[in-house]
C-alpha cells in the first residue's frame, strides 16, 4: 500500500511539473518580513549605510581585543605567526617590503567595521555586539595613531574618520585595458623556434636574506650563552701587561660592561638579532631617520635616558610617577620592563604581554642602544 501512493505521489509531481502549473506560485512560504530582512543585511557601505547605532572606547576596546583577538593578532595588533598584522607600516606602500595593515593600506573606515562584526573573531563569527564591533575598531583607531586614548567611535562621528589610504585606491579598469591583451587565440605547437633559459630564480634574488644568509626577518635562536663568546673575545684580546710592571701589584676587578665602555661596543650579531626583534615593537615605536611619536613614543637614543623624556609625547600616569622617581632606562630597568611591563609599572599604557625569553631581550636592548638620538 505504501508504495503504491509513492508511485502516486510521484506520477502527480511529475505532472505538475511538466503541465502548465509549474509556472504559477505554488502557494509554499510568505514574504519576508522588513525585521528579517535587515538581520540578514549586515553589509556595510563606504558611505556608512547599512551601520548599526552604538558607540565604543579605546578602553574597552583594549580589553575586548585583549580577550578575542590578541590570541591571533597579538596585545598591539602586530600580527602572530602567519596572522594579518593591523597595526603600523603608514608610509611604506613605497617600500620594497610594503607594510599592509588599516592604517597604512585599508581606504574605508567602514570596511574595518563591516569584517569584524561579520567575519570576527575567527571561529566565532557574529558573536560580537555592536558596541563591542565599535570599541574594537575605536582600538584599532588608536593602534594605529589616528585617534587618542579617550576616543569614541560611534554611528554618529564614524563618517568624520578618513584612513591615511582613502585616496590610495582607482576603479578596475582591468576588463578594457588588460583583458583584451590575453584573449587572443593561444598558441599550443611550435611557437618558437628554440627554448633557451637565460635566468635562474637563485639568480634573480628573488628570496630576500639577511646578512648570515637567513631568510629575511627571521629571528635566530638567541639566548645568553651567545652572547657570552663576544665578551670573552673582548677580553682575550687585551694584551697582558709586563710581569715587572704587575709585580706585587693588585690588579682591580673590571668593572661590568668595560669591555664595552673601552670602545668594544655591541657585538653586531646580537643588534642585528634585536633589530629583527624590534618588529614586535615597531607597529607602535618609530626608530631612525625622521622617526615622530606614533602610539607610543620615538626610542631614538633611549638607551641611558631618563624616563618620560620624549617631547610631545602624553605617558601615562604610571610612567611619570616612575619618572619623577628617578628611573632611567638602562640596561637592568629595560630587562625589567621588556620581561613583563604590567609587573614591572603597575597601571601602564602599555598592553604588550612582554618578551620571556632573556637572550631576546638582550638582543632587543642590544639594539635600542645602538640607535643615536
Amino acid at each position: 500500500m505504501s508504495r503504491s501512493r509513492n508511485l502516486l505521489v510521484g506520477a502527480a509531481l511529475a505532472a505538475l511539473a511538466a503541465g502548465p502549473a509549474a509556472a504559477e506560485r505554488l502557494g509554499l512560504g510568505r514574504p519576508a518580513l522588513p525585521e528579517e530582512i535587515d538581520a540578514w543585511d549586515v553589509a556595510v557601505l563606504p558611505d556608512g549605510t547599512g551601520l548599526r547605532p552604538g558607540s565604543g572606547d579605546v578602553a574597552t576596546g583594549e580589553e575586548v581585543f585583549a580577550e578575542k583577538c590578541a590570541s591571533c593578532h597579538g596585545d598591539f595588533a602586530e600580527g602572530i605567526d602567519n596572522w594579518p598584522v593591523l597595526a603600523g607600516g603608514i608610509g611604506s606602500l613605497t617600500d620594497r617590503r610594503p607594510v599592509k595593515t588599516i592604517g597604512s593600506y585599508w581606504p574605508h573606515l567602514s570596511t574595518v567595521w563591516d569584517y569584524i562584526h561579520r567575519s570576527m573573531p575567527f571561529g566565532a563569527a557574529q558573536t560580537l555586539t555592536v558596541d563591542e564591533t565599535y570599541a574594537i575598531t575605536a582600538f584599532l583607531l588608536y593602534s594605529n595613531g589616528l585617534v587618542e586614548d579617550d576616543f569614541v567611535l560611534s554611528d554618529a562621528n564614524f563618517r568624520d574618520i578618513v584612513l591615511p589610504n582613502a585616496g590610495g585606491f582607482y576603479p578596475d579598469d582591468r576588463p578594457e585595458t588588460e583583458y583584451p591583451l590575453f584573449r587572443a587565440e593561444p598558441c599550443m605547437t611550435d611557437c618558437v623556434e628554440t627554448v633557451e633559459i637565460t635566468r635562474r630564480a637563485v639568480d634573480l634574488n628573488v628570496t630576500p636574506t639577511d646578512p648570515d644568509g637567513r631568510p629575511a626577518g627571521t629571528l635566530p635562536p638567541l639566548t645568553l650563552a651567545a652572547v657570552a663568546p663576544a665578551a670573552e673575545a673582548a677580553g682575550a684580546a687585551a694584551p697582558e701587561a709586563p710581569a715587572a710592571e704587575t709585580a706585587g701589584a693588585a690588579v682591580p676587578e673590571a668593572a661590568p660592561g668595560a669591555e664595552a665602555a673601552a670602545g668594544a661596543g655591541p657585538d653586531p650579531a646580537l643588534v642585528a638579532a634585536g633589530e629583527s626583534a624590534f618588529r614586535k615593537c615597531a607597529a607602535c615605536h618609530k626608530v631612525g631617520e625622521g622617526a615622530q611619536n606614533a602610539v607610543g613614543p620615538v626610542l631614538n637614543g633611549i638607551f641611558g635616558r631618563p624616563a618620560g623624556g620624549v617631547e610631545g609625547f602624553r605617558y601615562s600616569k604610571a610612567l611619570t610617577d616612575m619618572a619623577a622617581g628617578g628611573l632611567v632606562w638602562d640596561e637592568a630597568a629595560l630587562h625589567g620592563f621588556l620581561e613583563n611591563p604590567r609587573r614591572f609599572m603597575r597601571g601602564t599604557a602599555m598592553s604588550f604581554a612582554g618578551i620571556r625569553d632573556e637572550g631576546e631581550r638582550a638582543a632587543l636592548i642590544a639594539y635600542l642602544a645602538s640607535l643615536g638620538d
